[in-house]
């Protein structure tokens, strides 16, 4: 317990221009000790351990988002144990062409985190990782996993920690993953701290009727929320560390008013130059996670022609929509195979989120344009 509260004190928020912020997390973290400790020592032994040794091993190396590291649709083989590593990364992130600045908490120092693709009954044998150039605590809750807080109380680590944690991909689908240390769940998650991972069904994706969906490409939009604080002359503020933020922070956050929601840590991530590619006849899975806040993603001048709204493959898809909803604190996937060049939005369709706050991307697809499917009889002009 002594040791526990020196590290808060030490690394969680220094200075003396946060210590009204000290406060409410370290009385948090004591009242929470003890439940954490008894809640990891029933975890630790829950009997006989599990003789893995024969199981075959698969080290991935992760990518930034939108991008995904290589994986088969299909299972190869039985299951295996998939070998990640996270490192956590508190840095300075750019919000928007205004220059506006948060002291984001990342995952392998994106937001979101990447996005980790296993089969149903893999194991996920995650390294996680907080050099001693943090200054924060950090832990990670899976969705996907199956007690002990989602892994969190197993993951705790302080600055100059790591620690290694599997566990058994039992359900099938896309499931957000993010950082819960005691007391601070929503600021670490709303400082950028949050990612998903995706466990396909071993035999591959299917309409739920038995027909197989094959994706030529796959992409991952995670929706941020962000809360900057503002000055007296309604300015944007810019601090020096996530500790100094953390009071005025938290005030902008109780407000449920965002000041930015975003598709990939910022304004812009993935239009312009940086918006997804595709071919006409090219089939994209997109998957969408929002750790959150709920959203309702759109693409216009596309469908989702199979969707999983809430992200679980097991159950049947629905078809052809137009706009799907996704609950706060979840990933969703929707299947599309484009038919027409052009540069189609992919909104967040609460407009006013999309086009005033950010949370719009961009696919850009070349390829044939097709008459049948739209065509112009007459321009534009003067009656």
């Amino acid at each position: 317990m002594t040791h526990t509260l020196q590290m808060t004190r030490r690394t969680m928020l220094t200075g003396a221009a946060v210590a009204g912020a000290l406060t409410p997390i370290i009385m948090s973290t004591v009242a929470h000790a003890d439940e954490e400790v008894a809640s990891a020592e029933a975890v630790r032994k829950p009997g006989a351990a599990v003789d893995l040794s024969k199981i075959a091993r698969e080290r991935i190396e992760l990518v930034k988002p939108p991008f995904v590291h290589a994986h088969t649709q299909k299972a190869e083989g039985g299951p295996k144990i998939k070998e990640f590593t996270l490192t956590i990364q508190e840095k300075k992130m750019v919000l928007d062409k205004e220059g506006t600045e948060i002291n984001a908490m990342t995952f392998d120092g994106s937001v979101p985190g990447p996005l980790m693709v296993v089969h149903q009954d893999d194991y996920v044998e995650l390294t996680l990782v907080n050099p001693d150039t943090n200054t924060m605590q950090h832990n990670i809750d899976f969705h996907a996993a199956t007690g002990g807080l989602g892994g969190g109380a197993l993951t705790v680590v302080n600055p100059g920690e790591s620690t290694v944690l599997r566990f058994k991909a039992t359900k099938a689908g896309v499931f957000v993953y993010h950082c819960a240390p005691p007391g601070m769940v929503p600021w670490h998650v709303t400082s950028g701290m949050n990612g998903a991972i995706m466990v396909l069904p071993r035999e591959g994706l299917t309409d739920g009727r038995g027909k197989p969906i094959v994706y030529d490409k796959v992409y991952y939009v995670g929706e941020q929320d962000f809360y900057v604080p503002r000055d007296a002359d309604g300015k944007f503020k810019k601090f020096g560390s996530p500790g100094e933020a953390y009071e005025e922070t938290v005030a902008v956050m109780k407000t449920l008013l965002p000041t930015h929601i975003v598709f990939n840590g910022a304004v812009g991530a993935l239009t312009g130059e940086n918006a997804m590619t595709a071919k006409v006849g090219e089939t994209v899975l997109i998957v969408h996670s929002q750790a959150n806040r709920d959203t309702r993603p759109h693409l216009i001048g596309g469908h989702g022609e199979y969707v999983w709204a809430t992200g679980k493959f097991l159950n049947a898809p629905d078809t052809d929509q137009e706009t799907w909803f996704i609950p706060g604190g979840t990933a969703g996937a929707a299947i599309y195979t484009f038919k027409q060049p052009g540069i189609y939005a992919y909104v967040n369709h609460n407009l006013i989120e999309a086009f005033e706050l950010g949370a719009a991307a961009h696919f850009k697809v070349t390829g044939d344009w097709n008459d049948d499917l739209m065509t112009s009889i007459r321009a534009p002009s003067a009656t």
